[in-house]
């Protein structure tokens, strides 16, 4: 899910979103939706929890929404949706992003469940996408069985 105004309104492609599809598709994963909504808390609030409680979606992914603009919403968003905070990915991605621009310090992602669906706050970058979706994409699988009563065997290292 995209979170952008100007890309709501068919000014801005969402090449945020076409990363987080080329990325997760190249690791094996199914596209189940896509939407590019403006920054709008209630829209974005609704889209997730529709994804979340369907009981079909292992996990969200959102690009956009979490610098400091008034319109940045999307780490509200989360927080007020989600059962269980994940700081250890947020502040992983955070990491790794301040090696390539100290601008990532200014980063709100959130990371967390709702129910047994693993929400994800991306940055609205290609490259902030590419960049933090790397550091997490390793444990997504993990995390989404983990939620699902689906892990077997010990936990990996």
């Amino acid at each position: 899910m995209t979170s952008s105004d100007t890309g709501s309104t068919g000014k801005r492609v969402d090449t945020s979103g076409d990363a987080i599809v080329e990325i997760m598709d190249g690791a094996g994963h199914n596209l189940s939706g896509r939407v590019m909504l403006p920054d709008d808390f209630d829209q974005l609030s609704d889209q997730i929890k529709t994804w979340c409680d369907s009981g079909n979606i292992d996990v969200v992914l959102t690009t956009g929404g979490t610098g400091l603009s008034s319109r940045d919403v999307m780490p509200e968003v989360t927080s007020g949706l989600i059962d269980l905070e994940i700081p250890g990915m947020a502040e992983a991605m955070r990491a790794e992003s301040l090696k390539v621009t100290k601008m990532a310090m200014i980063s709100r992602a959130v990371v967390g469940a709702r129910g047994s669906t693993l929400v994800i706050n991306l940055p609205g970058s290609t490259g902030g996408v590419r960049d933090n979706l790397g550091v997490v994409l390793p444990v997504i699988n993990h995390a989404a069985e983990v939620f699902q009563d689906r892990q077997k065997g010990d936990h990996p290292i």
